[in-house]
């Protein structure tokens, strides 16, 4: 191939940083089926705030030419004349915490329409060991009747993106690569070495590069489990897990994981896809799913304190008024999707209070669409019997909280950011 074209199908959270990042250096078309996606990216807008609107622009052009840049289009047809196919589309779980392949499936019936041969069909999305190649392999051959390793090839580089992180952007985060043949391996290591400031990893195989993706999440959602289950004894001894916390980590070699709500598309989701994949060959993940067990159920829990110390301060909690600050999966960030607030609220509502959700971060429209909550768009002007700060969003931080406290009312900072000054309680 003289000359690189690229495709990426998906431009959300990762898709969009990726395309404007090798449309720096290449012509590249996103695809999205989102036609409202795509018609705010044409102005310049990335509703997920992962790319700001001048360096957006930078690189969006209006025609679908062969100069570097970057053109959207909902139109399959637009990247009919790439060569390199990058998909990164989402990969949920169900209902059932089973993973749901389906825009996997879908995303590769779409490429097999417009491959040709020679072109190189690269997978970001997070899957279990094996889904590749057994899983969208089979689906490219199908629609397009072109042979896998001889009319087209394929590679995995599995995404790093950490949603809302101004300083690992996907150009520093360094990238492991793979090939479905050791030559291919190279061509895509080569690809995005090319505008990777921080260096790529060439992994052996295609599984491995899985691999290693699905358990650098599933190694952060054991740890967080066990810090989550030292919360709970902590509370049980009355003793502060975060002082705890802090003191531990005097030690060189201490992790410093802290307790939280794993939601979010990596860390609360990739465990399940390796815990599948290790039952159909017959193991059963024991630590991993113990982990899984401990973080789905602290919504639960966080919820079942608050209504406990509401109890002891002699707060009525039939009726009682519950500010619950923040809805987005993590830290000042808009994406909700898997969050876990949704656990804590769902659980506070079920002993009769009135819920209020409150986070500048979330479209209340958004909120309402994937979970049926009608958060305010503005901090009320109320008096509340119980503050849950589940977000630690930096706005929350310049808040005082005591403001919005009815007499006797209480704050819960299951986050631990909050000054002994704020009347916290842990």
């Amino acid at each position: 191939m003289s000359t690189i074209r690229i495709a990426i199908i998906g431009l959300g959270y990762v898709g969009l940083p990726l395309a404007r990042l090798f449309a720096t250096k290449y012509p590249v078309v996103g695809f999205d089926i989102n036609q409202h996606r795509i018609d705010a990216l044409e102005k310049g807008i990335d509703t997920t705030l992962e790319v700001d609107k001048a360096t957006l622009q930078a690189v969006i052009k209006k025609n679908n030419d062969t100069n570097n840049g970057l053109f959207c289009s909902s139109d399959l047809d637009a990247i009919s004349n790439c060569n390199y196919y990058i998909i990164t589309v989402p990969t949920p779980i169900d209902k059932n915490n089973r993973p749901d392949l389906t825009p996997l499936y879908k995303s590769s019936e779409a490429v097999g329409k417009v491959l040709k041969k020679g072109d190189i069909v690269i997978y970001e999305s997070t899957v279990y060991p094996g889904a590749t190649e057994e899983e969208c392999i089979p689906v490219l051959e199908k629609t397009s009747g072109l042979k896998f390793n001889t009319d087209f090839f394929a590679g995995y580089s599995p995404e790093r993106i950490n949603p809302g992180d101004k300083l690992h952007t996907v150009d520093k985060i360094l990238k492991v690569t793979s090939g479905s043949t050791p030559h291919i391996g190279l061509k895509v290591d080569q690809l995005y070495n090319s505008v990777i400031t921080a260096g790529t990893h060439l992994a052996p195989n295609i599984k491995v590069a899985e691999a290693a993706k699905v358990i650098e999440n599933s190694q952060r959602d054991i740890n967080i489990a066990f810090v989550n289950e030292l919360f709970k004894i902590f509370n049980i001894l009355n003793i502060d897990t975060h002082a705890v916390l802090e003191a531990a980590r005097t030690k060189w070699n201490f992790l410093p994981f802290k307790p939280g709500l794993v939601g979010g598309h990596c860390i609360g989701v990739d465990p399940y896809y390796l815990a599948q994949k290790a039952q159909e060959v017959g193991y059963h993940p024991e630590i991993i799913l113990a982990g899984r067990r401990v973080n789905d159920g602290m919504g639960t829990y966080i919820a079942s304190q608050i209504i406990k110390l509401m109890i002891k301060s002699n707060i009525k909690v039939n009726n009682a008024k519950i500010l619950v600050l923040g809805f987005t999966f993590k830290e000042n960030c808009p994406d909700i999707r898997n969050t876990k607030v949704i656990d804590v609220i769902e659980e506070l509502k079920s002993y009769g209070t009135a819920v209020t959700v409150y986070d500048p971060w979330a479209k209340p429209q958004e909120i309402n669409e994937h979970y049926g909550i009608n958060a305010v768009e503005r901090l009320p002007e109320a008096k509340f019997d119980a503050i849950l700060l589940a977000v630690a969003h930096d706005t929350f931080l310049k808040l005082n909280l005591n403001d919005y406290l009815d007499t006797n009312g209480l704050i819960y900072d299951f986050k631990g950011v909050l000054t002994k000054e704020d009347d916290l309680i842990t």
